[in-house]
């Protein structure tokens, strides 16, 4: 079991401080693009669209993957004491859970990601199609793209970059609870078992 805890505790290092790094500046990029838009008032969202929603949603995600990932490194050390192991079918279904959390966390960004590129393509064929205005002289909503947009859209792709790597982290350690032995017995088993032969 010494091989298995060492892939759960490195897997868990990786993954956990991954997305604390990505968490940190991907919340940092999505708190500066809202003050953005809010205070130069040239943001194209007036109020809260369901891309924000999304994005929120989104985070939570990671951060609960991120927690997830910090199970791994604890496990780690149940894994390596037999006294405190774990059966294999619960690994493996510990292991389920964060492949289907970072499966799910990685298909809603790809579906903010998609949302933005409509919003911003709807943006740019009402602009003229020799550019778009620098500065707006109309009243009304703004109707350009600003930087909070650009920023937001930099802030998801950031967070899909790191589901990735956390969703190949957590197949990998699925394919390695897989493929490892079974169970051995315990001492005492083995011992009656070479006094019976």
């Amino acid at each position: 079991m010494g091989d298995l805890a060492k892939a759960f505790l490195r897997m868990g290092r990786i993954g956990f401080w991954a997305q604390v790094g990505i968490g940190v500046v991907s919340v940092a990029m999505a708190i500066s693009a809202i003050v953005l838009d809010r205070r130069t008032g040239m943001g194209t969202r007036d109020n809260p669209t369901l891309i924000q929603y999304l994005t929120g949603v989104s985070l939570l995600g990671l951060a609960f993957t991120t927690a997830w990932s910090y199970r791994y490194i604890l496990l780690a050390d149940r894994i390596a004491d037999p006294a405190r192991g774990l059966s294999m079918a619960s690994l493996r279904q510990i292991v389920w859970t964060g492949v289907a959390a970072s499966a799910m966390s990685l298909v809603l960004s790809m579906l903010i990601i998609l949302f933005e590129a409509v919003q911003l393509f709807l943006y740019f064929l009402r602009a003229p199609q020799a550019g778009i205005n620098v500065i707006q002289t109309t009243d009304g909503p703004a109707t350009w793209v600003s930087a909070g947009d650009i920023l937001s859209l930099t802030v998801v792709i950031l967070m899909t970059f790191i589901e990735v790597l956390v969703l190949a982290l957590g197949l990998w350690l699925l394919f390695t609870t897989t493929t490892y032995p079974a169970e051995e017995p315990a001492p005492q088993e083995a011992h009656d078992e070479v006094l019976s032969q």
